[in-house]
């Protein structure tokens, strides 16, 4: 099992990139049809009502999916965060290459350059940790 405040570091910078995204959650996270009325897992629970979250309703609207609801264990739920973080950063990595291949000004496309190699570099931070959790939890 991962240390709690390892698996705090992993969701705070889901939720960083997540919240940061010009994305709507439904976007990224599929529509499960669960209200947050209805109690997602004690795992989840626990997670968002940490000291580094800062917004507890979107941590539960974010992590309310069947397949997270349904983790057993923190390293499943740091693997499945590290998915939800690369889905959303790759989605928004598709925008900003759409909105490149319009005409702009210099400092626009520059400024958009900039914001698409964070993104490459947030994926590949999300796909790496979430291969560590699987290999090393």
């Amino acid at each position: 099992m991962a240390p709690p405040n390892k698996l705090c570091l992993v969701l705070v910078i889901f939720l960083s990139i997540f919240s940061l995204s010009s994305l709507p959650t439904t976007a990224i996270i599929p529509k499960a049809n669960i209200s947050l009325s209805v109690p997602s897992s004690q795992l989840v629970e626990n997670l968002c009502n940490g000291k580094a979250v800062q917004n507890r309703r979107f941590c539960l609207k974010a992590l309310s999916t069947p397949e997270v609801i349904a983790t057993i264990d923190t390293t499943q739920l740091g693997t499945l965060i590290m998915k939800l973080g690369a889905a959303n950063a790759k989605a928004t990595l598709n925008l900003y290459n759409e909105i490149i291949k319009k005409p702009g000004s210099p400092q626009a496309l520059k400024a958009l350059n900039m914001c698409v190699e964070a993104y490459k570099y947030a994926i590949l931070s999300f796909e790496m940790v979430s291969s560590e959790l699987v290999e090393d939890p």
